[in-house]
C-alpha cells in the first residue's frame, strides 16, 4: 500500500465498530457503477415481463408450490439412496 492509503487505513481503523461500518459501506457502493446498476435494473424488468407474458399467454404452465417440493424431496431421496447404494 502506499502511504497515503496506509494513511487513511490506520485512522479509519482508530473509528468505533459502527463508523468504520458505515466507512466500508460507503467504499463498497463507491465501486458500484451507476450505470451498470440502471443496465441491469433494465434487463432485469425486461426479463420479468417476458416471463410474466409467458405465463398469462399459456406458453408456459406454472407449477404448484406444493408439488414442486414434492419432486424436489423425491429427488433429493433417490440421490441419498444412491449414495448408500
Amino acid at each position: 500500500m502506499t502511504s497515503g492509503i496506509d494513511e487513511i487505513t490506520q485512522l479509519a481503523l482508530t473509528l468505533p465498530v459502527d463508523q468504520r461500518a458505515q466507512v466500508a459501506s460507503a467504499l463498497l457502493a463507491s465501486l458500484d457503477d451507476p450505470a451498470d446498476s440502471a443496465e441491469v435494473h433494465e434487463a432485469w424488468t425486461a426479463e420479468i415481463k417476458s416471463r410474466v407474458d409467458d405465463i398469462t399467454s399459456g406458453r408456459v404452465q406454472t407449477i404448484p408450490h406444493e408439488e414442486v417440493k414434492r419432486q424436489l424431496a423425491e429427488r433429493r431421496a433417490a440421490r441419498q439412496a444412491a449414495r448408500q447404494d
